[in-house]
This record gives C-alpha cells, structure tokens and sequence, in this order.
C-alpha cells in the first residue's frame, strides 16, 4: 500500500487577534492519495484556506503534523521549506500573482531562475507551458495585454515550470466569467488525468463537480468528518 503523497495529522491552527487566540482549524486530519482531485469547500472562516495555506507550506500549525511525500514540513529550515515548495508544488492564485514587468514566457521561467534551470532549457520549458495551455502566440505579452483567464493560463503554466507532482489553487476562478472559469477548471482536469495531485479552494460549486473528492469545511473542521467523492 502506498503512503498519501499529502497526510495531514491533527492540525490546529489560532491566530492572536490583539490578546485573543482566534482558533482556525480545529483538529483536522485528512490524506490526500497521489493523483487525487480535492476540493475544499466551506463558508468564509470555515478554515478552508488556512489548511489550503497550510498544506502548501505557507504558513505552519499551531500544533499537528503535515507531511508532504514524506517529508515533515513543520521541522523543516526555512530554506528547506522553500526548496519543497519549488520542487513539490505549484500555485494558482485568485489574483493570478504575475508580475507586471515580465512578459508570459518571463513568468513562466520565473520558477526555473530560482531552481537554477539553464537559460536554453527555461526557454525550451516556457514555450512548450505557454503553447500547452494555449498561449504560444502571447509568449511576449505583458500580463496588462491579457485578459483574465488568459492571466490565469500563464499562472497555470508558471505553477508548472518545474514539473511539480501537487497542484494547490487558491480559488482559481474566482476572478473570472464562467466560460473562463470553466476552461481554466477543464485545464486543470486534463493536468489531474495525467496524474497531478490537485487541492483547490472555491466558493463556485459548479467548479467543486470537477473534483474527484469535496471536502466541507465549518468552524474549522471537516464537517461532520464526511469527505463525499464525487464521480462514483
């Protein structure tokens, strides 16, 4: 049997808010297989985002453990910690993140410049990402010369610069119109059939049916600890 590539042990999560810790996450444990398609789902301070956030590396636990191919993410340096994230994962953001002086084949590389990929393959990587997802022809534009869901395909492809086996999405589509929103989701499908663990956050169920498992979120908990997998 094979070990989840995501397992989540018992986390809890508090924030000070002035003297006050503010609970988060209350006790939450879950595992995630290798090839999975994961939606969490809750209402705004279920603590969805915050195990999002959690799992991704970007901020740690009060307490628990997270374990992501193995590897203990609580009792990693900060330096440890950021290599994972380079090689592990890869981020889609709501906002799309890009940054504005770069073109979309600049973007793309970004990720490849801080792994030290050579300058030939970066180039090489960035086109092949840029035509997958269907933007070969706006390599040199400027994220102010694309629309949003085009913004969101150069994100995509920049979340995949270094071929990483996990996915995280911070509601992907919540920026944009439905057809948009639904090309980026089908995009994002077509990555988990060959294989990519994905773990999103949206508030669109509409976008949630392209998951494989939903997981509902309340207070801070997996509700009801019911994870309902879709597509059975």
């Amino acid at each position: 049997m094979t070990s989840p590539i995501i397992f989540v042990d018992n986390i809890h999560k508090s924030y000070l808010m002035g003297k006050e810790a503010v609970p988060a996450l209350r006790g939450v444990s879950l595992e995630i297989e290798r090839g999975d398609f994961v939606c969490l789902m809750g209402p705004s301070g279920s603590g969805k985002t915050t195990l999002l956030n959690i799992i991704g590396g970007l901020d740690e636990p009060s307490r628990g453990h997270i374990t992501i191919e193995g590897e203990n993410l609580v009792s990693l340096s900060e330096n440890k910690l950021a290599t994972l994230r380079l090689q592990k994962m890869g981020f889609v953001f709501q906002n799309y993140n890009l940054l504005a002086n770069f073109t979309a084949r600049e973007n793309v590389e970004a990720p490849m410049v801080l792994a030290k990929v050579s300058r030939k393959e970066r180039m090489q990587r960035s086109m092949a990402l840029l035509e997958r997802v269907g933007l070969g022809d706006r390599a040199h534009h400027y994220p102010g010369e694309l629309s949003g869901g085009q913004q969101q395909r150069v994100a995509i492809a920049r979340a995949l610069a270094n071929n990483p086996p996990i996915l995280i999405g911070d509601e992907m589509t919540g920026d944009l119109d439905s057809e948009s929103g639904f090309a980026i989701m089908r995009l994002v499908a077509d990555l988990n059939a060959e294989g990519m663990t994905v773990v999103f956050v949206t508030h669109d169920p509409r976008m949630a049916e392209f998951a494989k498992r939903l997981i509902h979120m309340q207070d801070g908990k997996i509700l009801n600890g019911e994870i309902e997998r879709l597509g059975d």
